[in-house]
């Protein structure tokens, strides 16, 4: 497994389109998580401006890094952690490499162990590069603003980075999955992006009041990872100034542990229909 893990690893960090989605996604939590909420601060205008200022300015601030990291998860950038993971399975169906790396001597078990444990990196990679880039951020907007510079205690911080970790490989073993079963990376791709962007959120909003679709609706993916956001501070969308994607459906505890079945779900099914299935 270690020969496959250093394999994955060397071919995932020399494809250009890893880095450009990791990119990708630190601009958008950038952008997204601290200059337009700055922007709407200064003019007073925009969402922000049903928010009190005193909140919109705390959000922004070092003491609100561990909320800000993993605000945007459990939708944007959870599907760019799905295309990453769709990406190291189904790509092997496309260029027809699967026979060719499974003649080399490692069984299947041990080549898409190798897989999990090189994408596990590589999420990690994605959280700690937001959290990083918010520090800077936060640091700086409480300078121009002379504000509280204070962080969250390490105990705080060491939390929320495991909890994006957790959501990011939810769903990036998803996106495994999926490109295991279609054997196909676009397909694997699109499905995955219309079920976190579209789908799971017209089942949130169709729910209300129908008892059976609300239960469907918070066993599903995309609520729980919102929950466990919800869980660690992040404002639900459904409150002034709410984080798509953040919901309040479930306490934490249910959600860490609905978040953690898919994730090993996701991998135990992929495992199987990979060994039960012909490469080809």
């Amino acid at each position: 497994m270690g020969a496959s893990f250093q394999a994955e690893l060397i071919k995932t960090g020399r494809r250009p389109v890893t880095w450009l989605l990791l990119a990708v996604w630190v601009i958008l939590g950038l952008t997204f998580g601290y200059l337009l909420p700055y922007m709407s601060y200064r003019n007073g205008s925009g969402m922000a401006a049903e928010v009190p200022r005193e909140q919109q300015l705390a959000e922004l601030l070092p003491a609100s890094l561990t909320t800000v990291g993993v605000s945007g998860l459990p939708m944007f950038g959870g599907a760019i952690a799905l295309v990453l993971g769709a990406l190291a399975t189904g790509g092997e169906y496309g260029f027809g490499t699967w026979k060719t790396v499974l003649v080399q001597r490692p069984g299947r078990i041990a080549v898409y162990a190798g897989k999990c444990l090189a994408m596990a990196l590589v999420t990690l990679m994605q959280v700690l590069g937001f959290f990083a880039v918010g520090a800077v951020a936060s640091a700086v907007i409480a300078e121009l603003e002379a504000a509280s510079g204070a962080w969250p205690s390490a105990g705080e911080l060491v939390t929320a980075i495991a909890a994006g970790w957790l959501l990011a490989g939810m769903w990036c073993g998803i996106g495994m999955f999926l490109g295991v079963w279609l054997r196909n990376t676009a397909l694997a791709v699109g499905l995955g992006l219309v079920w976190t962007l579209v789908v799971e959120n017209l089942l949130r909003i169709l729910s209300g009041g129908l008892g059976v679709l609300e239960t469907i609706s918070d066993w599903l993916p995309g609520t729980n990872a919102g929950s466990v956001a919800a869980a660690l501070g992040v404002i639900p969308i459904t409150e002034p100034g709410g984080t798509p994607g953040v919901v309040a459906a479930v306490t934490g505890a249910q959600a860490t542990g609905t978040v953690a079945g898919y994730l090993l779900l996701s991998g135990i099914v992929a495992i199987v229909i990979l060994r039960r299935r012909d490469v080809n």
